[in-house]
Parts: C-alpha cells; structure tokens; sequence
C-alpha cells in the first residue's frame, strides 16, 4: 500500500513541475515576444515620425500645419527614452497633428496630384498602418503575458522572475480620413 502513494505522489510531484515548467517557458516566450514587438513598434514609429518630417518640409502644407507637424515630428523622435506615458502621448500628439493635416480627403487629393507626393502620401499612409499593427501585436503579447502572470501558481512560484508587469500601449493611431479616401 505504501508503494502505491509513494507512486502517486511521484506521479503528482512530475505533473505539478511539468505544468511549472512548461507555463514558465511560455512566459519566457511571451516576454521575448513583448520585447521584440516593442522594438518594431519602436522602429514604425520613428519611420512615421522621419516621414512626418519630411511631409511637414516639404512646402506643400500651409505654414503653420508645416511648423507644428515639424515639431511634433521632432519631439517624438527625441521621445525614444522617455518613459511609456511621456512617449504615448507625444505619439498620440503626433497622430492627432497627422489627422489634423490630412484629414479632408480633397486636400489629399490635390497634394496627391504631384507623383513625388503621392509616394510620400504613400509611406506615410503605409507606416501608419504598420503603426497600428505593431502597436496590436504587443498589445495582444501583453494581455496574454498579464493573463498567464495573473496565475495563482506563477504568482506562488515567482515563475516571471524580477521581470517588471508589461503595460499596453494605448494611443491615438487612427489614420487620417483623406490617407484612407482614395485606397490608400
């Protein structure tokens, strides 16, 4: 009879490190996700921002939309180090000027009409994609992360580690009605 339990306690104690190691390697997996998704969400929004930049030089928006897209470009290139809240919204910000600029599709169209433009118009409308993308891809990452972390037996064994909570990133990404009007 001894033998029996002695069996099942082993067959126990290999099912519960079999769960905890698997569940920890998924975390493992999850977090490296995290991290890479930032990196390109990291890489698509200084791309928006280089090509907010060179939108904004390019002469073909009134003075003043010219002077804050240029600004606003600029700050969310040096907001790279910033803290998650900071570098939201001045991202946000950013998308707010891009909508602001771009948002009458006639007035796209016009600026459409020149082919350098058109590319431009292109890019910008291609990299704002990628934005929102980019910025669902880790946030999908994060909510499957924080569900696991959310775990009773993850919480007990410290299986995430020292590894900091994750946070989403919530911010203002929509594109601009006049990049969308012509199929852009």
């Amino acid at each position: 009879m001894n033998w029996t339990w002695v069996a099942i306690t082993l067959v126990v104690v290999a099912l519960i490190g079999w769960y905890l190691s698997t569940t920890a390697g998924r975390l493992d997996r999850l977090h490296r996700r995290i991290e890479t998704a930032t990196f390109a969400l990291d890489a698509q929004l200084l791309r928006r921002s280089s090509i907010a930049i060179e939108l904004s030089v390019a002469g073909v928006l009134d003075p003043a939309s010219s002077e804050v897209l240029a600004e606003t470009a600029h700050d969310a290139r040096l907001a790279t180090d910033a803290s998650l809240q900071v570098r939201v919204a001045i991202e946000s910000a950013l998308s707010e000027v891009l909508i602001q600029a771009l948002d009458d599709p006639e007035e796209v169209a016009l600026l459409r009409a020149d082919p350098s433009m058109a590319d431009l118009m292109d890019e910008l409308s291609a990299a704002i994609r990628r934005v929102e993308l980019s910025r669902r891809f880790l946030n999908d990452a994060v909510l499957a992360c924080l569900r696991i972390r959310d775990n009773y037996f993850v919480k007990w064994f410290h299986l995430a580690g020292h590894t900091p909570l994750p946070q989403a990133w919530e911010m203002q990404d929509r594109t601009p009605e006049g990049l969308t009007y012509l199929g852009a």
